[in-house]
């Protein structure tokens, strides 16, 4: 696992009403809690699902790092921290009244990492690569990985026989999700595929269809918010080539949308990794999204929720 680390904290508020110098609403906070998340919370969700997990990432030299790589051993996840004393370790912070998000606030540096850490994060990767799988690329577009890094890993990973998955996330800040280049599994958003491809018009299948060869990926699992995700393979021979299909939503009462689309992903991946097809890895993908969006704050998933699930 390899990507942009992430510390959400929710921070509970208590309205106290207007301001009357300007209409400026004024709350008093009472309460907050800190999350794992970006790409450490992936690492985590992988624990719980029962993998063994190595983690490199980078953070800046703070009590965030403190917290998260408590977090990360807590959950089981070998973690490579590299350390950046010009950057903090990005920190997001969510003030919330009565269940509703009033306002974000996010504390981060968005430029690459400096020639030594790119170094050093290619030689914990390479070795990390010795004994994995499948290896997934969580970027947040915080400068964890330049463009120059994720082309010497996709090859490195290659050659050892990993399987590869991405997602870049594109929500608050602009990505290109067609940079990762080769992976076995994409999970972007419908507005990040069409960023990427640069593609505001055409339909969905056709858009997928667009960013799987724009990126040589294998499938496409494009995601719809509240209307599920579309899966989409096909061997680029032609619409009737294409295989598409579609999965609704499987919590019709989300309390917390974030962090859904990072269970996704790994649900997704691991399950093609230990031999599962795509229609699988969607379709477990799917519940641990369901699972997660079921709570407030990016708690780790454990197998054991998605036994009960479909138990």
């Amino acid at each position: 696992m390899v990507g942009d680390l992430i510390v959400d904290e929710y921070i509970t508020c208590q309205p106290l009403g207007m301001s009357q110098e300007d209409p400026t609403i004024v709350v008093t906070p009472v309460d907050s809690t800190r999350f794992l998340g970006g790409a450490g919370i992936v690492a985590a969700h992988a624990a719980g699902l029962g993998a063994q997990v190595q983690f490199v990432s980078v953070t800046g030299a703070d009590v965030s790092r403190v917290f998260a790589r408590a977090e990360l051993e807590a959950a089981g996840v070998r973690a490579h921290l590299l350390t950046d004393e010009s950057r903090p370790t990005t920190l997001k912070q969510r003030f919330r009244s009565q269940g509703k998000s009033l306002l974000r606030v996010s504390h981060l540096h968005q430029g690459a990492i400096a020639a030594p850490l790119q170094t050093g994060l290619l030689e914990h990767l390479e070795e990390a690569l010795q004994t994995a799988s499948v290896l997934v690329f969580s970027d947040f577009n915080y400068g964890c990985l330049p463009q120059t890094v994720v082309d010497k890993i996709v090859p490195m990973a290659k050659a050892r026989g990993a399987m590869l998955a991405a997602d870049s996330q594109s929500s608050s800040q602009v990505g290109n999700i067609g940079r990762f280049q080769h992976m076995d599994l994409l999970t972007p958003t419908e507005r990040e595929a069409r960023i990427s491809t640069r593609n505001q018009e055409d339909g969905l299948v056709v858009l997928a269809e667009a960013l799987r060869q724009q990126s040589s990926a294998r499938y496409i699992l494009l995601k719809l918010g509240e209307e599920g995700l579309m899966i989409h393979a096909g061997d680029g021979a032609g619409p009737s080539h294409w295989l598409t299909d579609r999965i609704g939503s499987l919590n019709s009462a989300p309390k917390d949308a974030a962090g859904a689309g990072d269970s996704l992903l790994i649900a997704s991946a691991l399950t093609l990794a230990c031999g599962g097809d795509i229609w699988e890895a969607a379709c477990l993908g799917s519940l641990a999204a369901a699972v997660q969006v079921g709570r407030v704050g990016n708690t780790p998933i454990q197998h054991r929720e998605l036994h009960n699930e479909l138990g």
